[in-house]
Formats: structure tokens, sequence, C-alpha cells
């Protein structure tokens, strides 16, 4: 049984609203997490259309016009998260899935708002749509988990309590307490890479894995509570960065949050009238620096 020729699917950013980081396990380096993450409006589109069995699969990746910071695509086509997801999809059928496949991209690249995993989510679970195949969730998850340590969290709706490597998932309850952000994206990105690199030669302290834990499952979004233990890594990498988040924190009374790592900056806020007035006074003081007003996708 197959499914629909054509569909689309939203693949919506993440920000972390808070995310502590452990030690690198001495296999291969990989740093545990345990973070509460929560998905927003701000979404990229997957478009898949099906083509003939005798057909190449063709993927294609443009800016949306609304988009707040295109950059080059400078990284080949077939190394993008989304193809490698149909590829992945195709091995573990034993089977070409030809598919034409377009993402017009609004989330920034660098920016720590997890779109590369979250459009190789949408890829996987149209494709799995598509074809029909027989892939469970959980054989979904870790297929997943092979492309990127995020993209297990955006199979499903809503936000969760991420932790290990990036492979186990906790659903957690509605998030209370802020309504909307306002999120603002420099005009420079932070290599994922280099962050953690920086991570290493930083006395970070203990592992602060319980009080991310506790702060997803109760759920309530107090701006004094967050915290990104990435934060002053990517502060190092981008010492630009720092300059950003304080001028918002100044122009607009707010405290300022570094999302993964980096570079996009969010104020958490009551409502959209309190987003309003925090990306307006930013925009008045600061300059033209991209506000975007995002709500929580529950």
């Amino acid at each position: 049984m197959t499914g629909p020729d054509t569909l689309t699917r939203e693949a919506h950013a993440k920000i972390n609203l808070a995310l502590a980081v452990g030690r690198p396990r001495e296999s291969d380096g990989m740093h545990p997490i345990a973070s509460w993450m929560a998905p927003i409006g701000l979404c990229d589109t997957v478009t898949l259309r099906r083509l003939g069995d005798d057909e190449p699969s063709r993927f294609e990746i443009d800016w949306a016009p609304d988009a707040v910071r295109p950059t080059p695509i400078d990284w080949p086509i077939e190394r993008d998260l989304a193809a490698c997801a149909v590829r992945a999809l195709e091995a573990e059928s034993g089977a070409p899935l030809p598919v034409a496949m377009r993402i017009e991209k609004r989330i920034p690249v660098g920016a720590g708002l997890g779109g590369g995993s979250s459009d190789a989510a949408a890829a996987l679970l149209g494709v799995r749509e598509m074809f029909g195949l027989p892939v469970p969730d959980e054989r979904l998850a870790a297929i997943a988990h092979g492309l990127g340590s995020d993209a297990p969290f955006f199979l499903e709706d809503g936000p969760a309590l991420v932790t290990g490597f990036g492979e186990t998932i906790e659903r957690t309850p509605r998030v209370t307490g802020a309504e909307t952000i306002a999120l603002f994206v420099p005009p420079f990105g932070c290599a994922t890479g280099a962050v953690y690199a920086a991570y290493g030669s930083i006395d970070a302290g203990a592992f602060r894995s319980d009080l991310a834990a506790d702060l997803a499952r109760a759920a309530v979004v107090r701006s004094a509570d967050l915290f990104n233990d990435l934060a002053p890594a990517a502060e190092r990498v981008e010492p630009a960065l720092t300059e950003f988040r304080i001028r918002i924190e100044s122009a607009a009374s707010v405290r300022a949050h570094i999302t993964g790592s980096g570079s996009a900056v969010y104020a958490v806020c009551d409502g959209r009238a309190e987003a309003e007035r925090v990306v307006e006074s930013t925009r008045r003081f600061v300059g033209p620096i991209a506000g975007i007003i995002a709500r929580f996708m529950q």
C-alpha cells in the first residue's frame, strides 16, 4: 500500500530552553546532553513528489522570499541531511525510492535552530508515508539518529527532554509561562564542531542533567531559569555574538538566550504584544537586526 504521489511537510525550527552538556566519551569524543527542546513556528517547507520507478531522485534547495538570513547553499546537494534521509530509507528498504524533493528554507544555517535535522525528519516521515514503507517508529528514530543528533526530536510534535547523545526522547508537557519568543538572527553563524571544541577548554563544572530534566518536566518557562552550557563556548568562537546579545538585552530590557551552539538569540515573551515590543525596541535602538516573532508549537 502506498500513499499520496505529492505531499508537503513543515519542518519546524527548535530552541533549547535548557541545555546541559557533559564531558565527551573517549570512544568518539561525543558529548552527552540533557536538553529541554521546544519547536517553534519558524519552519522550512519540504515538498515531495513521487517519480517513476526508472527515474533518478532529484533534490533542490532554495531560500524562501521571506527568509530572514539567506546564505549560499554551498554544500553538495547529495550531502544535505534531507537527501541523506532518502538514501537511508532506500538502504533500509532495499529498493530505490525515486522522489523529487524541494526544500524551501527559512531556518538560518549555523544558528542552532536545527534546520537541517528538521528537514531530514520531514523527509523520513514523508517518504515513509508516500511509499507505504513498513518502517516502525522505533526504527525510523534510529535512522534519524544516524543522520544527526537532533533529528529524532523532530519526528514527533511538541517539546521534549532529549538526553544521552540525542537518541533518548521523553515528550514533556505543554510549555506554560510564555506563549511566544522574539528570535534574533545575527549576520553570521556558528560552526557546531568549533563550539563543542571550545567547550572542551572551558571549566564547565558539573553536568547539570538533573536540572535540565526538572525544568523540562515542570514545563514552566521562566527566563531566569533557562540556561545553555554551550553559550560561553559559542561566544568564544564568535566574539561578535557577545556584543549582539548584550545590545539586544540593552535595547529591549530583556534577558537574551543563545540557542544550541548559536548563533541565534531569543527572548521569551508573555504574548505577541510583548514580542512585538521587544522586536520593535531592538530595531529602533540596535539597527538592522533580523527579529522574528515565533510561537511555541505545542
